[in-house]
């Protein structure tokens, strides 16, 4: 049975957090987030971890991270550059930023053939969610996954979140996501503001997507499509990103993919704030306390 790939999207800069938040250090031994996804992956039976970066960041991720697991687990990487586009499609003139998630997990083409999930670099997931998308993953399944998490077990402390609220239907399989932004707390609840100031109430049990997904690598040429779509109808737009969720939401309509939502009551954090690296610091201690993961992973 062919060991699933997990790829990881670490191209991205944090604009709020400020900085490379991907090799910000939270462990207690200088470990990032991402340290912990990646041990989890390999204690779930991954085989082989694809990174994708930007160019610029290239030097000091291989330098910062890779050099503590590249003994371990076969590693490539890929780039999602903002001219990595379809035959046919150019860049408009004062566009400075890539295309969104969509585009970097196609950046992926070629590097993966099989099975693989998509993570955030920066989310701390669990390791009981790596273990349940790798045990789907090497199902007979073609069915694609997502981890769903529950809405009041993702949510900052120190500001409003964007997040993709799931519908699922009596089977489990995913309906639609729904990106709503401006999500707060609201007690035990809690509640979005949207553009114009409408307020919907949310109870904060919702299923929501925190872009930890499963694939088959037929899901490469399903995206090429939709990001062709999606550049024919947006691609003079100098700031429209194709996000992943709404490219899934495309395959479910079309009848493309089915996408099987695994549920998790684990609590999902990473750092939307610099404010929040305290807790996620706190987290991981606790995590190590408890036994869950070592006082130093790489030792």
């Amino acid at each position: 049975m062919t060991a699933p790939s997990l790829l990881v999207l670490a191209a991205g800069m944090g604009s709020r957090y400020g900085g490379l938040k991907q090799i910000d250090p939270v462990g207690p031994s200088g470990e990032t987030i991402m340290d912990y996804s990646i041990y989890d992956a390999l204690r779930a039976g991954f085989g082989k971890i694809v990174f994708v970066l930007r160019k610029e960041i290239e030097a000091a991720f291989r330098q910062t991270i890779a050099t503590r697991f590249e003994h371990r687990i076969a590693i490539d990487y890929v780039f999602q550059e903002l001219d990595g586009l379809p035959p046919g499609f150019s860049v408009p003139d004062g566009r400075t930023k890539p295309w969104g998630t969509t585009q970097a997990v196609l950046a992926a083409t070629g590097a993966v053939r099989e099975p693989f999930a998509v993570i955030n670099a920066d989310d701390f997931y669990g390791a009981e969610s790596f273990r349940v998308l790798a045990a789907h993953l090497q199902s007979a399944t073609t069915d694609y996954a997502m981890i769903g998490f529950v809405l009041r077990n993702t949510l900052s402390d120190f500001g409003a979140v964007a997040r993709g609220v799931c519908q699922v239907d009596e089977h489990g399989f995913l309906k639609s996501i729904v990106e709503m932004t401006n999500i707060a707390r609201d007690g035990s609840q809690a509640k979005s503001t949207d553009s114009t100031g409408k307020v919907s109430q949310l109870s904060g049990d919702e299923i929501v997507s925190m872009n930890m997904w499963g694939f088959m690598p037929e899901v490469f040429a399903q995206l090429e499509q939709v990001f062709q779509e999606f550049l024919e109808t947006h691609g003079s737009d100098l700031r429209a990103e194709s996000y992943l969720p709404n490219a899934v939401n495309r395959l479910i309509d079309s009848g493309q993919a089915r996408v099987c939502v695994v549920p998790t009551a684990g609590s999902w954090f990473g750092v939307t704030y610099r404010q929040d690296r305290e807790r996620v610091v706190e987290s991981i201690a606790r995590l190590v306390q408890a036994g869950f993961y070592p006082e130093r992973l790489w030792a």
